[in-house]
């Protein structure tokens, strides 16, 4: 077999599993996108439900949404450093050997847009999970506030009787 061939099959299939992997970036950012949605839509369900008697259902499910926006921002990043190793260091090294290369090329221009300051997908997708921890917190702050007044309350009245 002529060298040429194989290196050009190993850079055809080292692309597509870049582009399956790539996919499989955008299943996962469905996912976190489902749970949230699915955490905001249990919060609204469970509004009055206590747990332990002073525990809202709905601080539980804000803070398992503040997880999920914490491990959806780290998968973005995660993705995003795997996917630039397998462009830089993998495939632009196999297009060396080749005539013409296009994901090189591909890659030059994404760091050009990208040095206009333009918002890139997956500086949405961090923005999302931002806004929905931010979401999220805000909903903590606004359970938590009755109990922690409640508590302050108490103290201060225990305080007063001594």
């Amino acid at each position: 077999m002529d060298r040429d061939y194989i290196v050009f099959e190993e850079y055809k299939m080292y692309t597509e599993q870049k582009e399956n992997f790539i996919d499989r970036n955008f299943k996962t950012n469905k996912f976190y996108m489902a749970a949230i949605v699915l955490l905001i839509i249990a919060m609204i369900y469970t509004n009055n439900v206590l747990f332990l008697g002073r525990l809202s259902a709905t601080l539980i499910f804000a803070l398992f949404g503040i997880a999920a926006s914490a491990l959806w921002w780290m998968n973005v990043d995660s993705y995003n450093t795997l996917i630039r190793i397998k462009y830089s260091d993998v495939i632009e090294k196999i297009e060396e050997k080749l005539p013409i290369h296009p994901f090189t090329a591909e890659s030059k221009a994404i760091q050009e847009y990208r040095n206009k300051k333009v918002f890139m997908f997956s500086d949405i997708q961090k923005f999302i999970a931002l806004i929905s921890a931010l979401f999220f917190f805000a909903i903590i702050v606004s359970e938590l506030s009755p109990l922690c007044i409640s508590i302050y309350e108490k103290v201060m009245s225990l305080k007063s009787g001594i």
